[in-house]
């Protein structure tokens, strides 16, 4: 007996010894073997790139996975309460694995060789998606328990619960609660009710299974557990409870949802945040901060759609997408099906034509409602017989549509109206000019459509919105606003195939000699041909320079007084700013500031800034390009553009600090305007992207455009007109000679002149001379025809006509 109880002793304390190397063994391989939990303190989770306007407003989220970190104080209690009852009812607890709760489990597998109910606790679910593989074994799981006993002792449990809540799928590219709501709900996680949380807290056992949208019967099955758990647990009310069960299931389709339509910025900034960080901005959770004004990009967005879609109008109606036949209750249903399946695109809705009256039409809608067009909303839609003409006006519904067609239609302040898809493009771009920052930016009529960026990456002739680069560089050789300049025919004959260029201004006719001011103003073609030809092509190319266009950007001949450059509008936007600063040039940009995923500043833009000697210590000064007096004379010029120039429409705004230029290319292809304050500058342009022309000139295709925008930029704005430098100076002219007057002359008027090129005095000159047919109006108040004469920039009878040089010029009338 003694030897048995010795024998005994002996295996207790054999037991004890092995147990103690046992727990030795696994706290040296919970501390050394397994993972450092203490990464879980400030683990950076998958997030996508946030892209945000300077006032804070979401434009667009890049990246695979979609997820909005939440932090658990701010996680609503009903979910908490939901995951809990459905997913880890003894959380609190336990200390990272639930004894009973893995006994059952491991009993049942047992028993009957299947596992038929989860043993894993929500830190153990947090073990194995930070640092387990998917791969079911028993050595897994065993890592599983320890990895889950160690969390416990490093993290609290209410970290350990927003990990597990930041971190679980729920289907559809969501991952973790905040971007499931919004995915599932279009809502953000604290808007939700009580059905709609259990619906979450349910998904993580399968999303995909008993997702809400592939598969609604198993998601509310699943939902209604979640509900009774809840319930038995004493988290809700019976009558909470019985509400919520009854409630239907209205989960849908939500992407991440943005406030502002900015998408041809988004993909400009994520370009160029690609180029400066790889492809980590996509998980790294940065948020970047652009240089959008949301305002001032809403108004840009509807300008552009507003004016692309009357241009379209004003040249007629190409007719229905196509026709469904006779309309009947029995094909109510396939029709709307059909609806559905097509794009609504910036706003133009498909409908089908269901019935009509003598001057209205009802449409069938994708969501099955029936919606009348009023005879306001149909009859603009003359027929286009080819681009050149159009059919007669309609009089009644039936003669612009069938019943069945399927057509696009647009809500107006007047109801709602027939519409279809524009053939033409439109960009808009605006910059702050004392900076360079981006304030809005649409590069087309439709991203979804078409995502080409014409503001950045469309090379068109820029037409006569390029001439005041040129005049810019006269002035600064010597001549002045008053010189005279003979409008007057010209031949330029190209000597490699003997061809002839015989410019016009756009009205044909000849002018006489004209002082520079009228030329700008009026946009007359010879005048700025023999304006380039006097001050020679490598001169003005290389003054160009000074305003970002690159030489290869600008013909070799003298077209390139009639706007024959390539450029895009973002480089017009850059080169107008240099006039509205006061002549210093500063660089476009888009991104302001970016944040990584603690919210810490990791780029901060450092523009050029145009701060005319007034600048801080901090701040990098814009180089001066031009000189004070040189930009205040262009743009007084250009003020007179809108004034009483090819611009005067835009004297309707009302404002005397504004300036800019119209610009249309050879046979209409491109329209453009261009117009600034010192406070932004703003350039829009109309084409095609396959070119052909447009049929209007920029003053109707452009211009109002721009109009719409600027009257929004500045409203409740002061006048803010750019300030007459001390150099130059005011002195009064006869507007025949552009020669000094004596102030009591009776004809003269004033105009402006830099200090060191004052004209020389013409006292004789007392009396007002005869007029004769080439002779100008001297009234300078007086106001002319809204015209853009703008000129062909090829001959009549040949193609190639562009001069390398100035030798080849053979006029009609001497220059």
């Amino acid at each position: 007996m003694k030897y048995f109880f010795r024998l005994i002793r002996r295996v207790i304390l054999l037991a004890l010894v092995l147990c103690g190397v046992i727990v030795i063994g696994v706290l040296y391989y919970m501390e050394f073997e397994l993972p450092d939990i203490d990464a879980l303190n400030t683990v950076q989770l998958q997030v996508p790139l946030q892209i945000f306007t300077h006032d804070e407003k979401l434009i667009a989220t890049f990246g695979e996975k979609r997820r909005i970190p939440i932090p658990y104080d701010q996680i609503p209690k009903p979910l908490i309460q939901a995951i809990l009852a459905t997913e880890d009812q003894r959380y609190f607890q336990h200390s990272g694995v639930d004894i009973p709760g893995l006994g059952r489990a491991t009993l049942q597998l047992l028993i009957t060789g299947r596992k038929l109910q989860g043993g894993s606790t929500i830190t153990m679910q947090v073990a194995r998606s930070f640092y387990l593989s998917r791969h079911k074994t028993f050595g897994r799981k065993l890592r599983e328990i320890l990895l889950a006993i160690k969390i416990e002792h490093k993290l609290t449990k209410e970290k350990i619960l927003e990990l597990y809540m930041n971190k679980i799928f729920f289907g559809n590219r969501a991952y973790g609660v905040g971007a499931a709501a919004e995915i599932y709900y279009g809502k953000h996680l604290n808007k939700l009710s009580l059905d709609q949380y259990a619906m979450l807290a349910g998904l993580p056992k399968a999303p995909s299974t008993l997702n809400p949208l592939a598969n609604p019967d198993a998601a509310k099955k699943r939902r209604d557990h979640v509900l009774a758990r809840m319930y038995d647990q004493g988290y809700i009310s019976e009558s909470a409870y019985n509400e919520a069960v009854n409630t239907a299931i209205n989960a849908s389709y939500h992407d991440l949802q943005t406030e502002i339509k900015a998408p041809y910025t988004a993909e400009l900034v994520r370009e160029q945040l690609e180029q400066m960080y790889g492809d980590s901005i996509y998980t790294d959770g940065f948020k970047v901060y652009t240089t959008i004004n949301s305002s001032l990009q809403v108004a840009a967005n509807q300008a552009v759609r507003d004016h692309l879609l009357a241009y379209d109008q004003r040249h007629g109606y190409r007719g229905p997408l196509e026709n469904l036949g006779v309309p009947s209750i029995d094909n109510m249903e396939e029709w709307e099906q059909i609806l559905r399946k097509k794009p609504v695109i910036n706003g133009l809705e498909p409908a089908a034509v269901v019935e009509m009256t003598k001057q209205t039409a009802t449409v069938l809608r994708a969501d099955g409602n029936l919606t009348i067009i009023p005879w306001t909303g149909l009859s603009w839609a003359r027929e286009q017989i080819n681009p050149d003409y159009l059919g007669p006006k309609p009089k009644q519904a039936n003669q612009i549509l069938k019943l069945g067609d399927v057509v696009l239609i647009t809500m107006s302040p007047d109801g709602y109206r027939l519409s279809q898809m524009p053939k033409a493009e439109a960009g808009l771009v605006a910059l702050n000019p004392q900076n360079g920052a981006i304030l809005a930016m649409i590069g087309g009529f439709d991203y979804q459509n078409s995502n080409f960026n014409r503001i950045t990456s469309a090379q068109r002739q820029p037409g006569s919105s390029f001439k005041p680069f040129v005049y810019s560089a006269a002035l600064e050789k010597g001549f002045t606003l008053a010189t005279i300049i003979n409008d007057a025919p010209i031949v330029i004959e190209n000597t490699a195939d003997n061809s002839l260029w015989r410019p016009q201004n756009d009205t044909h006719k000849f002018y006489g000699p004209t002082r520079l001011r009228t030329a700008i103003i009026e946009s007359r073609n010879l005048v700025s041909i023999r304006l380039l030809a006097q001050m020679g092509m490598s001169y003005t190319v290389e003054y160009l320079k000074r305003f970002g266009f690159v030489p290869s950007q600008l013909p070799p001949g003298l077209s390139l007084a009639l706007g024959t450059a390539m450029v895009t509008p973002l480089q017009m936007a850059q080169a107008y700013a240099v006039f509205a600063n006061g002549g210093l040039r500063v660089v476009p940009y888009a991104i302001d500031t970016i944040r990584n995923s603690q919210n810490e500043i990791i780029y901060q833009a450092k523009p050029l800034v145009a701060c005319n000697n007034n600048c801080t210590t901090e701040e990098a000064v814009a180089p001066r390009v031009l000189s004070p007096e040189n930009a205040f004379l262009i743009t007084s010029a250009l003020h007179d553009v809108i004034q009483r120039g090819t611009a005067k429409l835009a004297k309707n705004l009302g404002r005397v600090d504004l300036a800019g230029k119209t610009g249309t290319t050879q046979n209409q292809v491109d329209a453009w305007f261009a117009g600034y304050n010192p406070d932004i500058v703003t350039v829009t342009w109309v084409g095609f992207d396959q070119p052909q022309s447009l049929h209007e000139y920029g003053a109707a295709a452009a211009l109002p455009m721009w109009m719409q925008f600027i009257q929004f930029a500045l409203k409740n704005q002061p006048q803010n007109p750019l300030e007459q430098p001390p150099g130059v100076l005011s002195v009064r002219i006869n507007p025949k000679t552009g020669k000094r007057v004596s102030n009591n002359s009776k004809n003269g008027i004033y105009e402006y002149f830099m200090e060191p090129y004052l004209p020389e005095s013409d006292f004789s000159s007392t009396t007002e001379t005869a007029n004769n047919d080439t002779d100008e109006n001297v009234d300078e108040n007086a106001e002319r025809n809204d015209i853009d004469p703008e000129l062909n920039t090829e001959p009549a009878d040949h193609h190639n006509t562009e001069q390398s040089d100035n030798d080849n010029i053979d006029n009609e009338m001497p220059l």
